[in-house]
Parts: C-alpha cells; structure tokens; sequence
C-alpha cells in the first residue's frame, strides 16, 4: 500500500537539512530502485523552487510499504530525524487516484 510521509521541519532547520541530505537521498533513491517511491520532495518555506536561506518548512514523500508499521520504521530512521530536521512526522494511508 502507498504511505504519505508528510514531516515539517524545526525551525531555522537549513544548516541542518543540508547536512544530512546526501544520506537522506541515498535511502530515497534505494526505493526508487525498487520501484516504490511515488514521489519525494521538500516543502519550500516560500513561494519558489529555489527557497534560498528561506529554506524550507518540510517534506512529503509517496512510497509503498508492506505496512503502516513498516512505513514508521523507515520514517523514524531518516537521516533528517537524527539531525533533529524534523519537528513532527506524520504517516497515513495514501490511496492514489491520478495519474
């Protein structure tokens, strides 16, 4: 079943995000590679692509997971918790309707 990992950061949370990010991409693209990552990415805390030192207010990821449960356990071990990027990690059912 498909999951919506959707975090929000702490504040000021840059200097943080940017350091853990290449191994949070490293554990993304492994479920890339298997063919179960819907779709990734942060949340900008403006409006634009490239947020700048604004940084950004979160993340949302779309993946399948066998469960809920297997769904919590690969988002409480994101590189981004362990940097304390993330304030909140919410995780619900996400069923797809297009494409």
């Amino acid at each position: 079943m498909l999951y919506a990992i959707i975090a929000t950061d702490v504040a000021n949370s840059l200097e943080k995000r940017l350091s853990a990010r290449p191994a949070h991409v490293e554990r993304l693209k492994v479920l890339q590679a298997e063919g179960r990552i819907v779709l990734a990415g942060p949340l900008p805390a403006i409006d634009s692509n490239d947020p700048g030192d604004a940084g950004f207010t979160g993340s949302l990821i779309v993946a399948e997971f066998a469960s809920l449960a297997d769904a919590q356990a690969w988002a409480k071990a994101d590189p981004y918790v362990a940097a304390g990027v993330y304030a909140d990690v919410v995780i619900k059912p996400f069923k797809q309707v297009l494409p």
